[in-house]
């Protein structure tokens, strides 16, 4: 169930109920309640403030909301924009497979052009530098786990702190189980050093595996009321550490870009790197490396001999 939800309601309008119907789906969707918090908080912000119903809202009034300043006080960057109308743009899509509109007003509007950071995945020096600065406290030995667990696996940042003492079994092997995109099931081998780091990391904290709950979270904080480190707080943990290491500032998807590079480092396929990311299609592995080691031009040198460079 989606937290963010309300006990349901059958007296509400239909499209208020269709609201929490397109959150709930959009958690299993997704597996991310992240982006189910983030979706739920801009579209309450936009028709909270609007104050109409989803049949008479206009393309001009998406417009105003998605170039707005919002929460911030600051005036939107593109990407701030095209994620305020593909949210917009969503919840209408499931209106209208409710049959509850007919239209959807973000169909007028254009979506901006927004030029990604290139990716950059670390390398094998640099996650050592990264590592080497995290202290070994308890907090810090748990962060050490999620940074290795996270390059040796190459998993998403919500399906490696998503796991619970219940994700890792001896059944047959090593393995790890994970929510996937889109709400697939995945069952992997668990790297041994990620399973060494977890097990110091949870001995600091006075626990193991072998007396938690199925559902207790792996990775422990004081904070959390028993449910476990939350994204935010591992996102700011890593942004110090990779400050300390003298690494430039990045998220927590660098190490999974950091993963699919250091496999093709050691000779790993382009189809075995889309296997170990659980891509759809290969096409797509191609691209995501190809950003991330550039593309090697051979010609370069026989061009400048001729023209005599």
């Amino acid at each position: 169930m989606v937290q963010t939800l309300v006990p349901f309601d059958e007296n509400l309008p239909a499209w208020e109920q269709a609201f929490y119907a397109f959150l709930a789906e959009k958690e299993r969707r997704s597996g991310s309640m992240r982006t189910v918090d983030a979706y739920s908080r801009m579209l309450q912000r936009f028709f909270g403030t609007l104050g109409k119903t989803p049949e008479q809202v206009t393309g001009p009034d998406v417009f105003a909301f998605a170039h707005g300043i919002g929460p911030s006080g600051r005036k939107p960057a593109a990407i701030t924009i095209g994620a305020r109308l593909a949210c917009v743009s969503s919840f209408y899509r499931f209106l209208m497979r409710m049959k509850i509109v007919e239209s959807n007003p973000c169909d007028q509007l254009e979506r901006p052009r927004v030029s990604p950071a290139p990716p950059r995945g670390l390398s094998a020096d640099e996650i050592r530098r990264l590592l080497a600065v995290v202290p070994d406290s308890p907090s810090g030995l748990r962060d050490r786990a999620i940074v290795i667990t996270l390059a040796l696996t190459g998993r998403r940042r919500s399906e490696v702190l998503d796991m619970t003492a219940a994700s890792i079994s001896r059944d047959g092997g090593l393995f790890y189980t994970y929510r996937g995109k889109g709400g697939k099931q995945g069952k992997r081998e668990l790297p041994r050093p990620a399973l060494d780091a977890i097990e110091t990391a949870l001995a600091a904290w006075g626990k193991s595996l072998e007396t938690m709950a199925p559902a207790e979270s792996l990775w422990p904080s004081a904070a959390s009321n028993g449910r476990g480190l939350t994204s935010g707080t591992f996102y700011t943990n890593l942004r110090r550490y990779m400050k300390n290491a003298g690494l430039p500032p990045a998220g927590v998807h660098i190490l999974r870009h950091a993963a699919a590079k250091l496999r093709r480092d050691v000779g790993e396929s382009v189809e075995d790197v889309s296997r170990f990311l659980d891509h759809s299609s290969l096409a797509t592995t191609t691209v995501y490396l190809r950003r991330l080691e550039g593309q090697e031009d051979k010609s370069w040198g026989a061009v400048a001999a001729a023209i005599g460079v």
